[in-house]
């Protein structure tokens, strides 16, 4: 079960996290994007996210993302989290934007 929010910013993520976390969400089971690589980096530290890795993306994928541009990287990783190749589209043109992507996965 996955739940995807779009914020504008990095208070906005953090109450959208907040009520995550209270609807039984664990942080380890959270993961914020954002388009700016420093940006997503920051928000994901200072908000205790988790982030995306090996686990979620798999060896490859994090090595060849090494290759790819940003907006790549981020469809691959969004894909990784569970969502489809459309949903994946969509929500890079959101971050695209400017604004943060709070994901919540639960495994299944």
């Amino acid at each position: 079960m996955k739940n995807v929010r779009v914020v504008e910013n990095g208070v906005q993520a953090k109450e959208v996290i907040e009520q995550f976390l209270n609807r039984g969400y664990t942080k380890d089971e959270v993961y914020l994007l954002a388009h700016d690589k420093n940006r997503s980096e920051d928000l994901t530290e200072a908000l205790e996210t988790n982030d995306v890795g090996v686990s979620e993306q798999g060896a490859f994928d994090l090595i060849a993302n090494v290759f790819r541009s940003r907006g790549d990287e981020l469809r691959s990783k969004i894909q990784s989290l569970g969502l489809s190749d459309v949903e994946a589209q969509q929500y890079e043109r959101e971050l695209d934007e400017g604004r943060v992507i709070v994901v919540a996965t639960k495994a299944s």
